[in-house]
């Protein structure tokens, strides 16, 4: 836990570590690289090879592929309320989804020209679902819920073989997937951009992994599209006088506890007064938690309590940092809203756990980290569509604006280009 004040040596020195903070270590790069060329060059056999190195399973190509008696098994093991949390938390977000998806249209913006945009859905994307240390069943949901909703209807789902939960096949199912594999990791997402004799190659990749994970998809961005860079889970939470030290002890916990070692918890307050009781509470609530290593591990390197002299150097700190995540604890949460640089998602009041983001408010819990929202944006309807741009003239307008096109030619040494438009003006309209 690193307990800092605004304005002193200590925080000028730590505050380059909490904004220049790297999605992935170095190493990772060069691990994912090696086994992306091998499943590059050996296809099916090199899924082999690692599926039994990384996670201790020996599996043929034919077993790749979770089987529909696989998935109706699991489906019954589930608990009746799960499946109906399941079913809520899709219905959610697939309608959050349908309302911010972009539309088609067309508009005469000039005498003779119209243009226009159109969205088609991809035809085929890849989800990698992580399990490392959970069944990250809302993951399913956040992503390949959002690509169904879109329209996707080639959907598949690479997860590792022991995060095969009950759950998250019964999620997978519901949220439109078509094709689950068992492979992870690297190997996994490498398996679904490049294609194999059993794979079939998809158009994108998206979904968050660890650090291998999140350098192989930068690594295979061109070859496949992908969504973002996203590095280890992190909330900023922003409180005042007012806030609720065991609510915003709650919150930071939440995000500390996903198993990495890597995350970052950060409060930056206004209240010096607060910030004890926060360090108190986080005390306290930590030891009923079943994953204290992972926490313990987060709060020796990943816990930042920022002490600040006004709500303004606040709100700049938090917009620098551009969090994941972003709990607005403070009097006039939306006032302050408006004034953020950046976040991947604003949680706004004591009542908007971020926990509500990841589960089933509406919005994909895919966003970006590592200061990366201040370029990114999280996964949204958009990320599952192609955009087209339409435009059409008359004869009319391009005799009008072919001296433009012409002048450009001219300028841009593309004497090709200039007789495309000017070529048009001898034609007779008919």
């Amino acid at each position: 836990m690193k307990r800092l004040r605004y304005g002193t040596p200590e925080f000028e020195r730590e505050a380059k570590k909490l904004y220049n903070r790297p999605a992935y270590p170095p190493e990772a790069e060069k691990a994912a690289a090696e086994i992306i060329e091998a499943v590059r060059k050996d296809g099916d056999k090199a899924i082999v090879r690692y599926a039994e190195k990384f996670d201790g399973v020996k599996l043929a190509p034919a077993d790749f592929r979770v089987t529909e008696a696989e998935i109706d098994a699991a489906a019954k093991q589930l608990a009746p309320a799960d499946k109906r949390a399941i079913r809520q938390a899709l219905k959610q977000v697939a309608a959050f989804a349908r309302m911010t998806r972009p539309y088609s249209w067309h508009k005469c913006v000039r005498k003779g020209v119209t243009v226009g945009e159109k969205f088609t859905p991809l035809d085929r994307v890849g989800v990698y679902i992580p399990g490392g240390s959970a069944p990250l069943v809302s993951t399913v949901i956040h992503t390949a819920g959002i690509a169904y909703a879109a329209g996707v209807r080639s959907i598949a789902a690479a997860t590792p073989a022991k995060a095969l939960h009950p759950a998250t096949l019964f999620a997978m199912r519901e949220a439109g997937v078509t094709e689950i594999y068992r492979l992870g990791g690297v190997y996994g997402v490498a398996a679904l951009a490049l294609g194999t004799k059993t794979i079939r190659k998809v158009d994108k990749i998206v979904g968050p992994g660890n650090a291998y994970v999140t350098a192989a998809k930068k690594l295979l961005y061109g070859e496949v599209g992908i969504d973002l860079v996203a590095g280890p889970s992190e909330i900023l939470v922003l409180a005042d006088e007012s806030a609720d030290p065991e609510l915003i002890a709650a919150d930071l916990l939440s995000q500390a506890e996903h198993g990495s070692g890597l995350e970052q918890s950060v409060l930056v307050s206004t209240s010096g007064e607060l910030i004890d009781r926060v360090a108190a509470e986080f005390d306290r609530q930590k030891r009923t938690l079943p994953k204290l290593a992972a926490i313990e591990k987060v709060e020796k390197n990943g816990l930042f309590l920022i002490e600040a002299p006004n709500l303004a150097v606040a709100e700049e700190i938090a917009g620098s940092y551009a969090p994941e995540h972003l709990e607005l604890h403070v009097a006039d949460p939306e006032d302050s809203a408006r004034r953020i640089r950046a976040a991947g998602a604003i949680f706004l009041g004591p009542w908007t756990p971020e926990s509500a983001g990841d589960f089933c408010a509406g919005p994909s819990h895919v966003l970006p980290t590592a200061g990366s929202a201040l370029r990114f944006n999280g996964i949204e309807t958009a990320t599952f569509l192609r955009r087209t741009s339409l435009v059409k003239y008359s004869y009319e307008a391009i005799y009008r604006e072919s001296e433009i096109i012409e002048r450009f030619g001219n300028m841009e040494s593309l004497a090709a280009h200039a007789r495309a438009g000017t070529v048009r003006r001898g034609k007779s309209k008919n």
